[in-house]
């Protein structure tokens, strides 16, 4: 590429950092590093009544621990800071001024109420609302009268008659916009804030941004930030539209909507991991070659472009993401999983923190047994239950087979076993007493397995018996037993 690729995210600080939001920011940091350019996170505040405190600096922590790095931002200055919208209000004023100048702005000094009865009138003849242009042509004396009124103007741009704007996307190819359909819109309010439109524009010119890779919510933007470009002279940037993420109804997925978890900081705090997150998200609207899809951030660098982003909306698949978590936590040393596991223990009143050696040796074994099969590690004080209390509780299905005939006799041979046994239980020694039960009693199989662990478990399926018998100690697994031949 001819010039520096540079990126950016951009997010208002009124909120979490959304799945959308993630997508739109890795899909901007998998580019810049694809070409070895920049990507910069810049704070989109000019919406004040709106914006929610420290929520910037939320996001921009759901992003770090995504493992998605910035080289310029907030706490990063560049050559082309601020990087606040709100520290950059003497910027915009400078461009504001230009327009007005060329003739390309000018002042508007419309209350809402008049705006609102436009608005009602147009719909009510059934067109389209968009500004009557009613300030556009204001003479000199028209407009100290309304300045004599105490009226203060917001700044709109004169929105060329009878153009075509073709936005060139670099993924949903040429889309044009007549400009006919768009009215006189603001660049800066009565109160000197600019718009997101005006601002954006402004920012990703200077900043010397080359790509704007966002969601297709701000196609309906282009149009108005291209006119913007034109008018100041400057290099417009390429554009790249992703199509609306889905929820698994395949109804666009809203902030509101109870059905999925949205926000990064969420799946963090339900012990999702961010490798399989990144890897979820990078799929949501994008196709590699080939039928992998578990990827590196590396690879995803490596393979990742715009061109094979999808024009088509993405479904977000709850199970698919589970699937890759688990993947991930599989391929995790025991001791990350461990680490995580801990605070959910300790939540949910089955540990205090900081445990003594031993204890802490006794919940890694514990968590291991079910390494393999987590979904997210908040599953971890569910799953490992039945450690953690003095009593089995006996699903209807244990009940099922401890009311088996030969039941009685399999019981009470191994409790005889287990209470010859001088030493603790291992995985070892069970494994010998149970082959002992075997022999003296001769039952196998599940006629021998399933009572057993029905007994000291309540459940008829669980991880390695051995291990869990091991695991619940030898005056656990007695006093087990002995409640169910005495029941």
């Amino acid at each position: 590429m001819a010039t520096r690729v540079r990126t950016r995210y951009a997010p208002s600080p009124t909120g979490h950092l959304h799945i959308g939001g993630a997508r739109t920011a890795l899909f901007s940091y998998l580019w810049a590093r694809k070409f070895g350019g920049d990507f910069v996170v810049r704070i989109e505040d000019t919406d004040s009544e709106r914006n929610m405190e420290q929520a910037a600096e939320k996001q921009m922590a759901a992003l770090a621990w995504l493992g998605i790095e910035w080289d310029e931002s907030v706490d990063r200055e560049g050559d082309y800071g601020p990087y606040r919208s709100m520290e950059r209000v003497d910027i915009y004023k400078r461009y504001v001024n230009q327009l007005v100048e060329q003739g390309d702005a000018y002042a508007c000094y419309c209350t809402s109420a008049e705006l609102e009865q436009d608005r009602e009138r147009q719909l009510a003849a059934g067109i389209a609302p968009k500004y009557s242009k009613r300030c556009r042509h204001l003479t000199v004396e028209e407009t100290k009268k309304l300045e004599a009124e105490g009226r203060t103007a917001s700044i709109r741009f004169r929105v060329p008659e009878g153009e075509s704007i073709v936005v060139d996307d670099l993924v949903r190819g040429q889309v044009s916009f007549e400009s006919d359909g768009i009215g006189d819109f603001i660049l800066v309010r009565p109160d000197g804030r600019p718009t997101y439109n005006f601002a954006v524009t402004v920012d990703d010119a200077l900043m010397k941004i080359s790509h704007v890779v966002r969601g297709e919510e701000h196609l309906s933007n282009t149009p108005r930030q291209i006119m913007i470009y034109r008018a100041l002279g400057w290099e417009t940037p390429r554009f790249a539209h992703a199509a609306l993420i889905l929820n698994p109804d395949g109804k666009k997925m809203s902030k509101r909507d109870e059905a999925i978890v949205q926000f990064i900081d969420q799946y963090r705090d339900l012990g999702y991991l961010p490798e399989a997150l990144i890897n979820f998200i990078s799929l949501l609207g994008w196709s590699p070659e080939g039928e992998d899809e578990l990827f590196s951030k590396e690879e995803l660098i490596e393979r990742f472009s715009l061109e094979r982003v999808s024009k088509a909306p993405a479904v977000f698949d709850t199970g698919k993401l589970n699937y890759m978590n688990n993947y991930y936590i599989k391929q995790s040393p025991l001791e990350r999983i461990v680490a995580l596991a801990l605070p959910f223990l300790e939540e949910k009143g089955k540990i205090s923190l900081p445990l003594p050696a031993e204890r802490q040796e006794w919940v890694t074994r514990v968590v291991a047994l079910y390494q393999e099969q987590l979904d997210y590690v908040a599953q971890i004080p569910a799953l490992t239950e039945m450690f953690f209390r003095a009593k089995a509780i006996y699903s209807a299905e244990a009940q099922e087979v401890l009311a088996e005939e030969q039941v009685p006799e399999v019981l009470r041979t191994l409790k005889e076993q287990i209470e010859g046994l001088h030493e603790a239980l291992t995985a070892d020694n069970v494994k010998v007493l149970l082959k002992q039960v075997q022999k003296e009693t001769g039952h196998k199989g599940k006629k021998l397995f399933m009572p057993v662990r029905a007994a000291v478990t309540g459940e008829v399926h669980g991880p390695d018996l051995k291990e869990t018998m091991s695991l619940l100690g030898k005056e656990c697994v007695l006093e087990r037993l002995q409640h169910c031949l005495d029941n």
